[in-house]
């Protein structure tokens, strides 16, 4: 009976033993998938970055050339006022 013991013993440390094995290799695969997909996530997220920053270029230039057409409109009626005012006189 002793042996029937030392031999079950025997049997589940060896089984324990390849559980861990068996967990710590999917373990490390299961780190490397995720560490690629971290990698390729942060890539994106870089190029999205790349892509609003140039977006938000154009959209603080478009906001200056309004500004300038407001000032240029400005001196449009102004120039057009004095125009009538020399007609006007004429």
């Amino acid at each position: 009976m002793a042996t029937e013991i030392i031999v079950s013993l025997i049997t589940s440390g060896l089984t324990l033993a390849g559980v861990v094995v068996t967990v710590l290799g999917a373990n490390a695969k299961t780190n490397k998938v995720l560490t690629t997909q971290n990698e390729l996530t942060l890539y994106r997220i870089q190029q999205l970055e790349r892509k609003q920053d140039k977006h938000n270029e154009v959209i603080e230039r478009t906001y200056k050339i309004e500004e300038h057409l407001g000032v240029i409109d400005e001196q449009i009626k102004v120039a057009n006022h004095r125009i009538d005012d020399l007609e006007k006189c004429s």
